[in-house]
């Protein structure tokens, strides 16, 4: 029954021309789909094989949403909180009543830092200017994708609360104790298993998302960009280590109980993305579904997609999990995570459990 998902991530290869790619899945806790294959790089001919690791961009979220819901679990905050209760700083300005659920849910009115990003992979410098920052006023800013201000803001509350940071909160507490291949900044000794990322011509363009615009590979692709952790877009795992992480979130022994992971992706906000005209819902973090295909076709889909195609989520009422990961950024509509979790949809259903 899960061929029919092997045979689609080779028509991705053969039809629409992957370069590198890793999909894996999980089923009931147990792994039944584990596939990689292609170009790792394409400067040296590297194959993409099992240990390959991958970029994942704001795959990176639900990572993030996790440990912030596990300060939830530990009675150490509510998302009803104000973030400057925790983060004083930040109540500058009108901040002040400013929640953790707004925060987790793109409701903060900070997308963009007005300062600039000539410290993007310096924490406390970005904190510390979103912190003196106004918030915008247009009202389309309400409820508005904040693509990389959203780490910043989360990873500053865990830290001023736990002490650790985002990635070495999800170190210790997740990957280490469920044995996951993921990591929030990936440490040196490993960066020679990072698939290299590239973007066709046309993908990037001049924006206000400085992770964007034409050249940025050479910030991927760097040493300081793969170490730094950025808490939105800084993770980097196997597809089989995401997989595994979702289906940790499906387990009622699991680091989250059934009634964090309930908590974390029940509704928050609906409505459409503003500079994008594509529907959005979000949980404590999650991204939830549209029904646009973008996270399948499961009723209560959660997780989070990461710029240029990968996927990265959780079925909860079939019990599947799933990670497709690419070194080849595209723009949307993108047909190639689309095909997978079509392919995985139907193979689930086939299981009759």
């Amino acid at each position: 029954m899960w061929e029919q998902v092997a045979e689609a991530f080779e028509r991705n290869f053969t039809e629409r021309d992957e370069l590198g790619a890793a999909f894996a899945a999980y089923h009931r806790g147990e792994l039944v789909v584990d596939l990689w294959g292609g170009t790792a790089d394409p400067d040296t001919g590297r194959p993409w094989d099992r240990d390959t690791i991958q970029l994942m961009f704001s795959g990176t979220k639900g990572l993030t949403a996790a440990c912030v819901l596990l300060l939830v679990q530990r009675g150490l905050i509510t998302l009803d909180d104000p973030l400057s209760r925790y983060w004083p700083e930040f109540g500058a300005k009108g901040k002040e009543y400013t929640t953790i659920a707004e925060v987790l849910s793109h409701q903060a009115r900070l997308p963009g830092v007005e300062a600039g990003y000539a410290d993007l992979l310096d924490h406390d410098a970005m904190a510390a200017r979103l912190a003196a920052q106004a918030p915008a006023t247009d009202v389309r800013t309400g409820f508005v994708y904040h693509p990389i201000t959203w780490g910043w803001l989360l990873d500053e509350l865990v830290r001023r609360v736990d002490g650790r940071s985002v990635g070495q909160v999800f170190a210790d507490e997740f990957a280490k104790p469920l044995e996951l291949e993921v990591w929030i900044g990936l440490p040196e000794e490993l960066h020679h298993r990072v698939a290299t990322m590239v973007a066709p011509e046309g993908v990037l363009v001049e924006g206000p998302n400085p992770l964007w615009v034409p050249g940025a590979e050479k910030i991927w692709n760097s040493t300081e960009y793969r170490s730094a952790g950025l808490a939105a877009v800084g993770g980097y795992a196997t597809a089989r280590g995401m997989a595994k992480f979702y289906a940790s979130l499906l387990d009622p022994a699991g680091v989250l109980a059934p009634e964090t992971v309930e908590l974390g992706r029940r509704e928050i906000r609906r409505g459409t993305e503003p500079n994008w005209g594509t529907p959005m819902a979000y949980g404590a973090g999650f991204e939830l579904q549209t029904g646009d295909g973008r996270m399948g076709d499961d009723p209560d889909a959660f997780g989070h997609a990461g710029a240029g195609g990968s996927r990265h989520g959780a079925w909860p009422s079939r019990g599947t999990t799933f990670s497709y990961s690419m070194n080849e950024v595209r723009n949307a509509p993108d047909e190639r995570p689309v095909s997978l979790l079509r392919a995985l949809s139907r193979g689930s259903r086939a299981t009759g459990r």
